[in-house]
């Protein structure tokens, strides 16, 4: 028995839009894509995308914004899992690179093909989620003691996200093996800047 469809025709129609927009975008990019394709691919007249869109470019934007969204939920799951220990911030990384490959428009712009809308990936609403889940899972090892309390949980987490962002930028672009980029180096950067100091012992004299 097939599944009765879910929302209002209007929420039904502009989700398909996006889905066909995510799609279009991701394979021919924004200046080969005219908003008539993809109102094409999702089965509507040609100008039934500006009922929910303004333009083009508005719609690209909600198609990033829905892709990457994707992604960084994803990584929420990752931040969230009850791992005991401090795997999940070196595991984050390859949780989202690996939920890339099933979001093609997101991977296009961190890739740098469409330039003009890479800064957008900085200020999309789900990133926020991730910042400030990161936060809260840090909050907790600084009560548990596994974290410094002497730093800002939402400063460290901000930066965390700022530089997987880079590390994901710079390993698509750059088609670096994981391992290589993300190695004992980087581990050693977080380390350092969240692992409490240990006591040294005292010599005696």
């Amino acid at each position: 028995m097939a599944e009765e469809p879910t929302g209002t025709k209007g929420e039904r129609s502009r989700q398909a839009l996006l889905d066909a927009a995510i799609e279009r975008f991701a394979r021919d990019g924004y200046r080969a894509t005219s908003v008539t394709d993809i109102a094409r691919d999702a089965q509507l007249s040609g100008t039934a995308a500006y009922a929910y869109f303004a333009n083009k470019e508005a719609l690209f934007v909600a198609a990033v914004d829905e892709d990457a969204a994707g992604v960084i939920a994803e990584g929420l799951v990752k931040v969230m899992e009850d791992t005991g220990d401090d795997s999940w911030r070196e595991e984050l990384i390859f949780t989202l690179l690996d939920a890339l490959g099933r979001h093609p428009l997101a991977r296009r712009v961190l890739a740098g093909l469409e330039p003009d809308f890479t800064v957008r990936l900085i200020g999309i609403p789900a990133l926020e989620q991730l910042r400030k889940a990161t936060a809260e899972r840090l909050q907790a090892q600084q009560i548990s003691g596994d974290v410094r309390d002497d730093v800002d949980v939402d400063e460290i987490a901000g930066g965390m996200i700022v530089i997987t962002l880079s590390l994901l930028m710079s390993l698509i672009q750059t088609g670096t093996e994981p391992a290589v980029l993300l190695g004992a180096e980087v581990r050693a950067v977080f380390e350092a800047a969240l692992r409490p100091p240990r006591l040294r012992p005292r010599h005696r004299s």
